[in-house]
């Protein structure tokens, strides 16, 4: 298996605040190269064959306009679809509502040999949710994904159920440094220090719960 935690550090991560259609919204930016073809990136995001190997399976109309949904997690619609340099869906947690307030975007762009991928997603986050949690509450799921992807164009299948992989002793500790980077990021961009740890505190208390016995 991959370094996991050097892989953690090859991402750079952004808060900052932005807008949906639904109106103001928190931002997350997560960036990073693969060295990969961009082709190759696309396919991986955008083939649901290969999806299941390193994210989740997804169900559902991958064309534009049509409505997907992710095993056990999001769904959503996709907007925009400019292959193969763009996409951009709907993140729905719950049911729609009236307009989006969850969009991702992903933007991919040669670099030589490699390919910088962008992965941007902007959402009305309930101020209960922030308060709590802060950006860290889908940041670590996301970092977890880019993982997924990473491992997956270098060849390397992880041969776990999902429950295998969150239980596992690497996992959990890239899911803990993910919280804190997470952190820092809030910091960077002019949060409150005391609220900014309780925010890691909260998010690493998520993605690692106390090992049973």
């Amino acid at each position: 298996m991959k370094d996991l935690l050097e892989e953690l550090t090859s991402v750079e991560r952004t808060v900052r605040d932005g807008e949906v259609p639904a109106g103001p919204a928190k931002v997350v930016l997560l960036t990073r190269t693969y060295p990969a073809a961009a082709d190759d990136v696309w396919d991986a995001l955008t083939d649901r064959d290969r999806l299941a190997r390193w994210f989740l399976p997804v169900s559902g109309d991958l064309e534009v306009g049509g409505r997907f949904q992710v095993e056990g997690n999001a769904g959503g619609v996709v907007r925009e679809c400019e292959a193969p340099r763009r996409l951009v869906v709907t993140w729905e947690m719950g049911p729609a509502g009236p307009a989006d307030t969850s969009l991702v975007e992903v933007r991919l762009t040669e670099d030589g040999a490699s390919t910088r991928l962008e992965l941007e997603h902007r959402a009305q986050v309930p101020p209960e949710m922030w308060d709590e949690f802060g950006p860290g509450a889908v940041g670590v799921g996301w970092d977890g994904a880019l993982l997924g992807l990473a491992l997956h164009l270098a060849g390397q299948e992880l041969g776990m159920s999902p429950e295998e992989v969150a239980a596992h002793p690497a996992v959990r500790e890239f899911n803990t440094r993910a919280a804190r980077a997470w952190g820092e990021a809030q910091l960077a961009a002019g949060d409150d220090a005391a609220r900014v740890e309780a925010n890691v505190a909260a998010t690493t208390g998520f993605y690692v719960p106390p090992a049973e016995g």
